[in-house]
């Protein structure tokens, strides 16, 4: 038997058959489902291929379909050079250290900000930054049955296993029935509307959006197109081109007219096929060769090649994991938003769980793709031309916690998207190095966008934090520790070369302290008390930019050294790295947030920035830091639980690293709190919309890619130098599996357990290496086996580590009596 047959057959038996898998995939459980239209947006389903997107709200009448695609981007590249800026720094610092803070951030206003109008605050779509937007919306008007006739067995359901929203009705005798889905094959949308009697199925398909459209004919298709506004109305005036267009397929009978040019109508059919292709130039293709193309390799194929196609190249990706936390049957029956305020009561839904970690999965894999953009604010779904904050990336957080269940959950090519954007910030990075700092490298601050923009944000208190080039960097490397490849590493190390010689020449001695300083610099959006009661928040040094330049010094070290190159600046960093104020704990216990035992103005604030260091980076832990570990601690108990949603989620993942399961969980079940508050709320009342998209409020897309990410801290954590499973177990889940999560040094393990106790966990060696795995410390019983055959290898301090090759499968078992 070869190693990749022992693989899964040793896995089978450790997920207690391969049958049991199978049910727990069939049985409804990764679905989700709605006995009503959506009223509201945030009750609508998601659809994506990682390109393109389909919203459909399952209207019986009256059908709305918003349009998406990850490029549809407004606004154009811009100079944003503040020539005041470099000028105004020394006289900054000079007012930080004299602890004259109050009149540095005066002068950082008035002087250290991006040039023109930067974000708009959060209104891109009037200025040259720009705003991400709907394509448009494909409204079609049914005719179904008899005026009059009632509606009954209305059911809306998303499957996250094949990725197809469904709608189906019975209106008087006849049954309606539709199916949609963005293809992971055919890139376009495919929508199929049935009846179970003939001739029953009439319909009108219009297009439209806010603005700056038009639509026309072509034979019987319908098509819109236009151009987004470019931002500058004297040198560019017209910005992105796009274009949406549909084609309908009558497999059976019918009729197809098109009405005043801009409505296509269709009668007595009884099978209707649309296909949807939307596309942009924003990537140097020209729209309608694009659509044509699209349009060409769907010829011919039937709706059954079309929707097997699609499937299969989506699971591809998604049934790389499974997981299993238990079942209450009758809480899966119900639709969703029942459900969700079910477990709001009793906190009884462990397979809830199940579905809104594989739903982060799900949201991925459908908003991004090797090639294209990352998932933005809102992944890629958006129903406005303004959307919330742009829908940019912010990066203070938010566009890096997107790709956080990236690698853990199996789906590293997913990363590159996000590792391709923060290369293409580096030019653009090093003019604002330059004109800002008068420093080398590259640097960027919490705004970006499509267009590259790096410079400060318009307003200092959130817009002057410089770390954000360094934390991106964070992200290339823990690709590299993921998959172990040597070609890639050498591929982004110059990147994070850059961004470190940024900081050695931006870093300066504060005199008081002797320590090197980010100065100016913010804790991300949060302000401090001064002596005089006044609040700031610029300062001279912040925790958390000493925590992330910790660990990109030390990330390039090893880098560095792992590619046998630049010795020298390894020994600068180095040096400088050993200069950086140590993490550290104030007299209340607590991390102190800036370099200063300043008060916060706001001890609630949704950022936990001083954290980093305890997740997403390795600095705090409870074994080699217990004091740090303590105080980190009684920081989150400070700050406590409510918040926003991305805020509540970063927290399950603080106390997974904390191994505090049960509150780790609790977190979790405040994130599944129902909210339909949809307006802008900073402090509190986040939690989860009806379709499950996260509350920030409004919906922020990280809050789900975070509490995916905290799922799997949970089951499995590495960053250590070693696999630990179930680290966090919550008692909710005393009983368990899963399969296919993947760890540091190239590996996918696999777990089982019950009664809250290890039965077998599995490591699959994907590349050759040393795998180090943490034993249970009440466990002396155990056997091993590589490949199925059983093995001795010694056990130092609980950590047992076997060197594999590629597809070795190392597997640890544990008497149940033990």
């Amino acid at each position: 038997m070869n190693r990749v047959k022992v693989f899964f057959f040793v896995l089978s038996l450790l997920l207690c058959g391969c049958g049991k898998v199978k049910q727990f995939m069939t049985d409804g459980s990764l679905s989700y489902h709605f006995d009503a239209p959506a009223s509201v947006w945030e009750e609508t389903f998601p659809l994506g291929n990682g390109r393109i997107g389909l919203i459909p709200d399952g209207g019986v009448e009256e059908e709305l379909y918003v349009l998406n695609e990850i490029s549809m981007w407004s606004g154009s590249r811009q100079n944003t050079d503040n020539p005041a800026a470099a000028g105004s720094l020394p006289e900054i610092r000079r007012l930080l250290f004299e602890g004259r803070n109050g009149e540095a951030q005066k002068l950082m206003y008035s002087t250290f900000v991006c040039g023109g109008a930067g974000s708009g605050h959060g209104n891109g779509a009037t200025v040259p930054y720009g705003s991400y937007q709907l394509l448009g919306n494909m409204q079609l008007t049914y005719a179904c049955g008899e005026e009059g006739e009632e509606i009954s067995g209305y059911r809306r359901e998303l499957s996250l296993d094949n990725a197809v929203a469904t709608v189906s009705f019975k209106k008087g005798k006849t049954t309606f029935r539709r199916e949609a889905f963005t293809s992971f094959a055919a890139d376009m949308g495919v929508i199929r509307l049935s009846a179970d009697r003939e001739k029953t199925l009439n319909l009108s398909i219009a297009l439209n959006r806010p603005e700056r459209y038009a639509v026309s004919p072509d034979g019987f298709d319908l098509q819109m197109s236009g151009r987004l506004f470019g931002g500058d109305s004297l040198k560019a005036p017209e910005g992105i081109a796009y274009g949406a267009r549909v084609r309908t397929l009558l497999p059976r009978d019918g009729q197809q007219i098109i009405l005043d040019d801009t409505l296509l109508q269709i009668r007595n059919a009884s099978e209707i096929i649309l296909l949807v292709g939307m596309a942009t130039d924003y990537f140097g293709k020209e729209v309608n060769g694009q659509l044509d193309s699209l349009f060409l390799a769907a010829e011919g194929k039937k709706y059954e090649q079309l929707k097997s196609e699609h499937e299969a190249a989506y699971r591809m990706l998604f049934d790389r994991v499974r997981v299993d936390f238990g079942r209450v049957k009758e809480k899966e029956a119900l639709p969703v938003n029942q459900r969700l305020e079910a477990f709001r009561q009793d906190g009884n839904d462990p397979s809830l769980m199940t579905l809104y970690y594989q739903f982060g999965r799900y949201l991925l894999i459908s908003s991004t793709r090797p090639g294209g953009l990352p998932p933005n604010l809102q992944g890629l779904w958006c129903n406005t031309i303004r959307t919330p904050w742009n829908g940019d990336y912010h990066l203070n957080i938010n566009a890096q916690m997107n790709l956080w269940p990236a690698e853990s959950g199996n789906l590293s090519e997913l990363h590159l998207p996000l590792i391709e954007w923060t290369k293409q910030q580096v030019e653009s990075g090093r003019r604002t190095a330059k004109v800002f700092y008068n420093a080398q490298g590259w640097v960027t601050h919490i705004l970006g966008n499509v267009w590259e923009f790096t410079a400060p944000g318009e307003h200092p208190s959130w817009g002057a934090t410089n770390t954000s080039a360094a934390w991106m960097c964070a992200h290339l490397y823990s690709h590299y520790l993921y998959t172990r490849d040597k070609a890639y590493l050498a591929e982004v190390y110059p990147v994070m070369k850059e961004a470190a010689l940024f900081f050695t020449d931006m870093l300066v001695e504060d005199p008081r302290s002797r320590y090197l300083v980010t100065a100016p610099t913010t804790s991300p959006e949060n302000a401090y008390l001064m002596p005089d009661g006044n609040s700031a928040s610029i300062c001279a040094g912040s925790t958390m930019d000493n925590q992330i330049l910790r660990e990109l010094f030390r990330n390039v070290i090893e880098a560095a050294g792992i590619l046998g190159v630049d010795a020298d600046f390894a020994k600068t960093v180095s040096s400088m790295r050993e200069r950086l104020m140590p993490t550290t704990v104030g007299a209340d216990g607590r991390i102190m947030e800036w370099l200063e035992p300043f008060r916060e103005s706001e001890p609630h604030h949704r950022h936990v920035s001083h954290l980093y260091g305890l997740h997403p980076a390795s600095e705090i832990t409870p074994d080699r830091t217990p004091e740090l570990a303590a105080a980190a601690r009684k920081t989150l108990e400070a700050r406590g639980d409510e918040s926003t949603g991305w805020s509540m989620a970063w927290k399950v993942n603080f106390w997974a690293r904390l191994h505090d399961g049960e509150h780790a969980h609790k977190l979790l079940a405040d994130l599944l709190t129902p909210c339909m508050q949809t307006g802008f709320n900073y402090a509190k009342g986040g939690g989860t919309y009806p379709n499950l998209f996260c509350a920030h409020p409004p919906f922020q897309i990280d809050g789900n890619f975070g509490g995916a990410a905290g799922i799997a801290e949970m089951l499995v954590q590495s960053q250590n130098g070693y696999i630990e499973f179930l680290p966090a177990l919550p008692a909710a889940w005393s009983t368990g599996f899963f399969s296919g999560l993947c760890v540091e040094g190239g590996g996918e393990v696999s777990a089982r357990w019950k009664n809250g106790r290890w039965q077998a966990a599995g490591v699959k060696a994907r590349v050759s290496g040393d795998f180090r795995v943490k034993l249970p410390a009440d466990r002396f019983e155990m056997r091993i086996t590589v490949n199925g055959e059983p093995v001795s290898f010694p056990v130092t301090d609980g950590i047992l580590e076997v060197h594999l090759q590629p597809d070795d499968v190392l597997e640890i078992h544990f008497p149940l009596s033990s």
